[in-house]
C-alpha cells in the first residue's frame, strides 16, 4: 500500500495541507523561499516545472492564477499532485502532466514559469536523503537545471517571466552562465537566504571533493557550514 504523510504549507497562498505520497519529494526550504518571492497576478497562466506534490502550483492558484499546469518526471508525483488538487478543490484550475522537463507541456506558454527542478549534486542528494530516489541534478547539480534552461524561454508568454532558484550547494556559476545566455540582463535576484549544511555531510568524501574543487561553496560560521540560496526573477530580453 502506498503510504503518505501530511505536510502543512504556511507560505504564500497558505495555509493548506497536502498529502505527500511515498516516493514523492517533500517541499523544501527552497520551495518556501521561492513561493514567498513569487508574484502572481489575477488571471495569470502558471507553469510549474518539477511540480512534485503540487505545493507551488496550489500556492499560485490561491494567489489568483486562472490556470496552472504542473509537470514532473515522476508518475507518483503527478498522481499525488492530482489527488491533492481534488482535496483542495482546485481541480478546475490545476492540471498535472508526466514527462521529462518541458516534454509534456510543449503546448503551454505561461505568464509565470516556476523553474524549480532538482539542482544539487547527486552525491549530496544521496548523502542527505532529501530526494526519494537518491538522485539530484547531476554530478555537479548543474546538469538538470542547465538542460531545463535550454528550453525555458520557449514557454514564457510575452511579458512573462520565470522564477529560477540557484544555490552555492551546486555548480552555481554554470547554471548562471546558462541562464544569462537565455535572459541576458533580464535577471534580478528577488530573495536570498542561507541554510546550514550538517557537518556529517561536508565530511563525506565525495562532498568534500566537490568543496575542495570549488564546485560547491560553503560559508563557515563557527562550527557550522552554510550554503546560500538565491531566487532569480528572469525575463526574456
Amino acid at each position: 500500500m502506498n503510504e503518505s504523510r501530511s505536510y502543512k504549507w504556511t507560505g504564500a497562498g497558505g495555509p493548506f495541507t497536502l498529502a505527500v505520497d511515498e516516493g514523492v519529494f517533500t517541499p523544501s526550504s527552497t520551495s518556501r523561499v521561492l513561493g514567498d518571492a513569487m508574484q502572481v497576478r489575477e488571471g495569470d497562466t502558471v507553469l510549474d516545472a518539477g511540480c512534485g506534490c503540487g505545493v507551488l502550483s496550489f500556492a499560485a492558484a490561491r494567489l489568483g492564477a486562472a490556470r496552472v499546469i504542473g509537470c514532473d518526471v515522476s508518475p507518483a508525483a503527478v498522481e499525488c499532485a492530482t489527488k491533492n488538487a481534488r482535496e483542495l478543490g482546485l481541480s478546475d484550475i490545476t492540471e498535472f502532466r508526466c514527462g521529462s522537463l518541458f516534454e509534456p507541456v510543449q503546448d503551454i506558454r505561461a505568464d509565470i514559469v516556476i523553474a524549480d527542478v532538482s539542482g544539487i549534486p547527486d552525491v549530496i542528494a544521496k548523502t542527505t536523503g532529501w530526494f526519494p530516489d537518491g538522485h539530484g541534478g547531476g554530478p555537479t547539480g548543474a546538469e538538470l537545471p542547465v538542460a531545463m534552461l535550454d528550453g525555458l524561454a520557449d514557454h514564457i508568454a510575452p511579458g512573462g517571466h520565470a522564477y529560477l532558484p540557484t544555490g552555492s550547494i551546486q555548480d552555481e556559476s554554470r547554471v548562471l552562465q546558462a541562464a544569462r545566455q537565455v535572459f541576458g540582463d533580464g535577471m534580478q535576484a528577488v530573495a536570498t537566504r542561507d541554510f546550514p549544511l550538517p557537518e556529517t555531510i561536508t565530511r563525506a568524501r565525495d562532498v568534500a571533493r566537490l568543496l575542495s574543487d570549488g564546485v560547491i561553496r560553503l560559508t563557515r560560521r563557527g562550527s557550522r557550514f552554510f550554503w546560500r540560496l538565491t531566487i532569480w526573477r528572469c525575463s526574456p530580453s
